[in-house]
């Protein structure tokens, strides 16, 4: 090989290995930074870039996309001295690739250190209840001061989740029987109101009823005083109308008034039929007489014959034997 192929080989291998130095593809999510003479002087974005060669060389390599570190598991002493194991998960970003790359060494390692700290400081102030049902509360907490922590080095911490928080085993044993006995009290409560509500309604129940019965009894005594006012008025009415003709007709109108009552009393007591011997209690001329005086009485109402008339033939019909 003579001497010009040789220099025409080794420019041909120099002119690639310049190409390959000056011309730099960024793939996308990523973005990397430029040094010259060890020195920070720009940027390359995404997609082809062009740097001087053997004086420009690429410098860290950022990713820029949403990144997911995982806490891991440390215990932690609450304020009322409960240990707890607890780990978690932190999402950031990188906004400033300049920052992230020269303001702090080793970014993962220093987020974690970061926020396996301020896990510690956050618990230590909380009762282990307070750990235990308020984890958004320390989500929270941790979110604002990590991401106020990492912004002078152009990191966002966009989310902070808690994802375990585990007492040690005696204490979730002790928790177990207090929230039984919790939920036993409660239960016993319950049904001791669920009593006291019960007698309340049967007893107001039963006063209900009461007023109601004692409604109805008033409301049936007077149906019985109007009855019993409307019969001493109907009699009142009768007694009255007697009276009348009585001051017409005279004694024998009355007379025979009172033996049509008794005529009609004793046929209800002859005509009973668990009545086997019926007793008078007063002669039987007496009722004879009535009668016969109730009868002329009707014939002197009809048309009397006149003063003289010889009296009914036969007599009366209760002289006979």
């Amino acid at each position: 090989m003579s001497a010009t192929e040789i220099v025409l080989v080794v420019l041909l291998l120099l002119a690639v290995i310049t190409a390959w130095k000056g011309i730099k593809t960024i793939p996308q999510g990523e973005v990397w930074t430029v040094e010259r003479f060890g020195a920070f002087t720009r940027l390359l974005q995404p997609g082809l870039n062009l740097i001087i060669p053997y004086i420009d060389n690429v410098g860290r390599r950022m990713n820029v996309q949403e990144v997911v570190l995982d806490i891991p598991e440390q215990s932690v002493i609450t304020r009322d001295n409960a240990t707890v194991a607890v780990d978690g998960i932190v999402y950031y970003r990188v906004m400033d690739p300049a920052k992230a790359a020269y303001q702090v060494q080793n970014l993962t390692g220093a987020l974690e250190a970061l926020a396996m700290t301020n896990i510690r400081s956050v618990i230590g102030e909380m009762d282990l209840d307070a750990t235990l049902s308020g984890r958004e509360r320390i989500n929270v907490t941790l979110l604002k001061t990590l991401d106020g922590a990492t912004d002078p080095w152009g990191v966002k911490v966009s989310r902070v989740e808690i994802r375990k928080v585990e007492p040690p085993e005696n204490l979730v044993r002790a928790m177990n029987l207090q929230m039984t006995a919790e939920r036993e009290r409660r239960a016993t409560v319950m049904k001791a109101e669920g009593d006291r509500a019960a007698a309340i309604q049967r007893a107001e129940g039963e006063k209900q009823a009461l007023v109601l019965a004692a409604e109805g009894r008033q409301q049936a005594a007077m149906r019985d005083a109007e009855a019993r006012e409307r019969l001493a008025e109907a009699e009142a009415k009768a007694t009255q109308m007697v009276a009348e003709a009585a001051a017409g007709a005279g004694e024998a109108a009355l007379r025979y008034f009172i033996a049509d009552k008794y005529v009609k009393a004793f046929e209800a007591l002859a005509g009973n039929p668990s009545s086997k011997l019926v007793v008078v209690p007063m002669e039987a001329s007496a009722l004879a007489g009535g009668i016969t005086q109730a009868v002329e009485l009707l014939q002197a109402g009809r048309g009397a014959p006149p003063p003289g008339a010889a009296p009914l033939a036969g007599g009366s019909p209760w002289s006979r034997g």
